[in-house]
């Protein structure tokens, strides 16, 4: 009787001290809420209690009770985040929907904000269970019980990895945020790739170290190394850079200047989009940070988690070695650091998506739970980004599909053979979808009316699919795939834009509110190529042997995107179907990742020869979003690729991927030259030009602004004209009626014509048409032959 007493009162003492702690965590949160409501607190202050309120006790709360559904320490940590993100997202449309009626119409301000947030961490304790308490245990000796108590206080020069990866980790951090620094003051490329071969040296240590560091040391290495590759674009410039992200900024300033969102104020699909809306909004007041890095910084941190959570999904399954390396294939594949930190709003799509991933894989918990737990996730994904979600409906659909054709074929297989067939359970069921693709048409559809670019994408879609011969050519990406996607010439992509802008515009140029045709067709356009940075002196000793350097840099690039496609394909059949080898014990994929893998292949297929889907989301940024679910496939590929090379089979991997990370994210172009320079290194090249923000233009639009506002008031219809990048560039100060395209065909009769820097001081203007960036010679002739220039600057020019 003396043992279960004694378990009784360790059971009991551990359910106090949970208690203790819970009641811990909320007088925190009360202090965090009275620092939220006294006025005059300094940011230093602030933030940390915004954080706590927004991000900690959530945190905290969801990984006491995420043991129901996730087995492992480091998963629990990693999916608490998302489910504390999709908490407060869920909070703040509470609010922001509860308070108005209630007569206050300004809910976001930081007061609702801070009880808000301070509400939902006390309904999460009341609602969440806590952590499961320590069960029955073998007594132990009081010795054995201090050296256990000894061992949990671990410092951390006594966990295996923690020095090392936290030294690398941060000085990767610095030269990354560093090396953005010294290029927006217009200083060389040194630091930033000084960084990338920092992270290359991480992830080596993280390779070599695999057997011995425990597996939160392996993410925290991950997230160092894929946080201070996003910073290292995400920091470039002083104010918002990108494309996507200026549209965003700006649906992030209608809330956050109204205190309110409302989808009626701007119907857009980017401010349906809670992740950039309510989401941001929070974070600014309660934090003290500017919105202008919350965008540049929280969001690509919190993105960068990304990467644990697909090392830890692939984890779940599979050996160490296999999960570090779907990891790098994630962070390596250029959308991830190019174009990610311009889409915060896929940012917080894609964490809640690799968290959902953690979930499915983890069969260690009951099914139910996990189930429920993946479709709470997917809610959050619908609230964040309506493309991402509209993928992810294709893929669990397609994935169901495919599972249910592979129970018939195993059926008949058995059927054949007289065996008994292996009952076997799919994570991925018909009401997860049915509940995601509701979800995602109700917010669209009938709460926001945000559907129309879903509706107009599935028109175009079924027409190009109905009449093959009169669709246009889909966007020039689709050229990596290896299913053979159309490519098209800069100059033909000219020629199509001229054709459509002109039919376009027929009706009113007939009334005089463009330029004439027969003037316009006298100044030809004509394409420019993208020119490469010029040759180092290692660039030029390898020019000396014979090798066309820009020629092999070229094609390095297309021979990666091939390889990552027949290492995926590779991958799959080897674990599908080898039935013996190291391969084969090393990954043994759950069904799911199987059905779900061929479902977003299935998906990248539709978009490569799909015009219109192409256009409308990008293939690249397809299988940006595919690495969550096949990229263990490709690092198993990759194994076998090298299985000749027995014992040197995995540091030959290891080199592979090492190279792809530093050949595609721009450090060996760097070093050599030949090749277009890349935003993250260089104050040059095509992102440059097009997204960069200069001082000249700011001043300019200021100046313009002015000007056009008195006109306006005496009723004269006045449009600012620029081109679609410096618009893209300058849409955040931009107030009132503009357009975003000076391509000749467009240009009005009585429209101030903006030109940016880009335009000043090369003659070269960028235009966006069928998911293709065209660079050309502007023709500035026809300005000064058609319209008067009322203002002059070394980086802008403006004429009426």
């Amino acid at each position: 009787m003396r043992r279960p007493a004694a378990q009784l009162r360790r059971t009991a003492a551990a359910v106090v001290r949970r208690s203790g702690a819970r009641w811990t965590l909320l007088a925190g949160t009360a202090l965090a809420a009275g620092v939220e409501l006294l006025p005059g607190v300094p940011v230093p202050l602030l933030a940390p209690a915004g954080f706590w309120l927004l991000l900690g006790a959530p945190w905290l709360l969801w990984y006491g009770c995420a043991d129901a559904f996730v087995s492992t320490r480091d998963g629990r940590a990693l999916v608490s985040v998302a489910l504390a993100i999709g908490s407060d997202l869920v909070t703040e449309l509470l609010l922001n929907t509860v308070l108005p009626p209630l007569g206050d119409d300004r809910p976001l301000r930081q007061a609702p904000l801070a009880l808000a947030a301070a509400l939902a961490v006390l309904l999460l304790a009341w609602a969440l269970p806590p952590g499961p308490a320590a069960g029955p245990t073998r007594p132990r000796s009081r010795a054995a019980a201090r050296a256990a108590r000894r061992n949990q206080r671990r410092n951390p020069r006594r966990t295996p990895g923690l020095r090392p990866v936290l030294l690398l980790g941060a000085g990767c951090l610095l030269l990354s945020v560093g090396g953005a620094i010294r290029l927006n003051n217009g200083l060389g490329s040194t630091m930033a790739v000084l960084a990338l071969v920092a992270m290359a040296v991480l992830f080596v240590q993280l390779l070599r170290g695999r057997r011995r560091y425990p597996e939160a040391v392996l993410g925290l290495g991950l997230f160092l190394l894929a946080a201070a590759l996003l910073l290292l674009t995400s920091l470039r410039g002083w104010f918002i850079t990108g494309h996507d992200i200026q549209r965003e900024y700006e649906v992030f300033e209608l809330a956050f200047s109204a205190d309110r969102w409302q989808i009626a104020a701007f119907r857009d699909p980017y401010n349906a989009c809670l992740s950039i809306t309510l989401l941001p909004t929070a974070f600014a007041r309660l934090t003290g940070i500017g919105g202008l890095y919350v965008f540049k910084a929280v969001f690509p941190l919190l993105f960068a988690l990304s990467a644990p959570l697909v090392h830890r999904s692939v984890r779940n399954v599979t050996q160490r070695v296999v999960a570090l390396l779907s990891a790098l294939y994630f962070v390596a594949f250029p959308t991830f650091f190019t174009d990610m930190t311009f889409l915060a709003r896929q940012e917080i799509a894609f964490l809640l998506l690799g968290a959902a991933l953690v979930v499915l894989t983890d069969r260690s918990r009951p099914i139910r739970a996990r189930r429920l737990a993946f479709t709470g996730l997917m809610g959050g994904v619908v609230l964040s980004h309506y493309s991402t979600t509209f993928v992810v409906v294709m893929v669990l659909a397609i994935a169901l599909l495919t599972d249910h054709a592979w129970r018939l074929a195993a059926r008949l297989r058995a059927r054949r053979r007289g065996g008994p067939r292996q009952p076997v359970t799919a994570f991925v069921t018909w009401w997860i979808v049915v509940a995601t693709a509701v979800a995602a048409v109700l917010w669209t559809g009938p709460l926001t009316g945000t559907g129309g670019q879903l509706r107009s994408t599935v028109t175009a879609t079924v027409q190009d699919a109905v009449d093959p011969a009169q669709a246009q050519s889909g966007s020039s990406d689709t050229s990596y795939s290896l299913l053979g996607g159309q490519a098209v010439t800069p100059q033909q992509r000219l020629a199509q834009y001229q054709a459509d802008t002109l039919q376009l515009t027929a009706k009113d140029r007939a009334n005089g509110d463009y330029l004439p045709a027969q003037e316009v067709a006298q100044y030809q356009v004509q394409a420019v190529a993208e020119p490469d940075l010029p040759l180092t002196a290692v660039g030029r000793a390898l020019g000396r042997t014979g090798l066309d350097v820009s020629g092999a840099n070229k094609l390095v690039r297309q021979w990666a995107a091939d390889l990552l496609q027949l290492l995926l394909l590779v991958g799959l059949a080897v674990c599908l179907w080898t039935r013996g080898g190291r391969v084969r014990r090393a990954f043994r994929p759950a069904r799911d990742q199987v059905t779900l893998s061929v479902a977003m292949i299935v998906v990248i297929g539709l978009l490569t020869v799909l015009p219109q889907l192409s256009v409308d989301y990008g293939v690249l940024r397809a299988f940006q979003q595919g690495l969550f679910f096949f990229a263990p496939f490709i690092a198993a590929g990759s194994l076998w690729a090298f299985r000749w090379a027995r014992r040197w089979a995995l540091p030959l991997a290891g080199t592979l991927a090492v190279a792809f990370f530093l050949d595609l994210t721009g450090a060996v172009p760097q070093v050599i030259g030949g090749y277009p320079p890349q935003l993250n290194l260089n104050n040059a090249g095509q992102y440059y030009d097009i997204y960069y923000v200069q001082p000249q233009e700011r001043s300019a639009i200021s100046w313009l602004e002015q000007l056009t506002t008195d006109d306006q008031k005496q009723n004269v219809q006045s449009e600012v004209q620029t081109d679609r990048y410096t618009f893209s560039r300058l849409q955040t100060l931009i107030r009132g009626r503009a357009l975003d395209d000076i391509y000749p065909t467009l240009v009005g009769s009585n429209s101030y014509v903006f030109l940016g820097s880009t335009t000043v001081t090369k003659d070269e203007a960028t235009t966006f048409y069928r998911g293709d960036l065209v660079t050309y010679r502007y023709p500035t002739a026809l300005l000064d032959t058609t319209k008067n220039e009322i203002y002059s600057s070394d980086g802008a020019e403006i004429f009426r």
